[in-house]
C-alpha cells in the first residue's frame, strides 16, 4: 500500500484535531446536566389572578407561582390553582420529577405567563416546597 503526501496530511491533520478536541469534550461531558441549585430561601412569587388581569393575546411575562396541580388535561397540561384561581399549565418535555406528586403537593413553577384565549404558563421549572 503507497501512502501519498496528501493522505499523509489528512491524517496528521485528523490526528492533530483529535488530539485538540480530546480534553474539551471529557469536560463537557463530566458536567452534570441535571444538577440543579436547591435553593429554599425566599422568592418573588405572583398570584394567578395578578397574572388572569391582562389576558391579552400579547400578555407575556416571566412568572414563579406557588399553589398546586389540581388535575391533568392531558400527556404535558395541567389545571394549577394558587388558591385565588386556576390556570393551565404546559410543563416542559425536560421537567422530571424524582419523586411522584399529586393534588396536595405544594409546587414553586417557573415559568412564562402568556395570555390569549386560553391563558396559560409554560413551565421550566418545578419545585417541590
Amino acid at each position: 500500500m503507497k501512502i501519498t503526501k496528501r493522505t499523509l496530511q489528512k491524517t496528521i491533520i485528523a490526528i492533530s484535531t483529535a488530539l485538540i478536541l480530546a480534553p474539551t469534550a471529557a469536560l463537557a461531558d463530566s458536567h452534570d446536566k441535571n444538577a440543579t441549585i436547591n435553593y429554599t430561601g425566599p422568592v418573588d412569587t405572583v398570584t394567578v389572578s395578578e397574572l388572569l388581569n391582562d389576558t391579552s393575546m400579547f400578555a407575556e411575562r416571566k412568572a414563579v407561582v406557588e399553589g398546586v396541580l389540581l388535575r391533568q388535561v392531558n400527556a404535558d397540561t395541567y389545571i394549577f390553582s394558587d388558591g385565588t384561581k386556576e390556570i393551565q399549565v404546559e410543563l416542559d418535555d425536560d421537567i422530571h420529577m424524582p419523586q411522584a406528586i399529586n393534588a396536595e403537593t405544594k409546587l414553586r413553577l417557573y415559568g412564562e405567563y402568556e395570555g390569549g384565549n386560553t391563558p396559560e404558563i409554560e413551565v421550566d421549572r418545578i419545585q417541590v416546597i
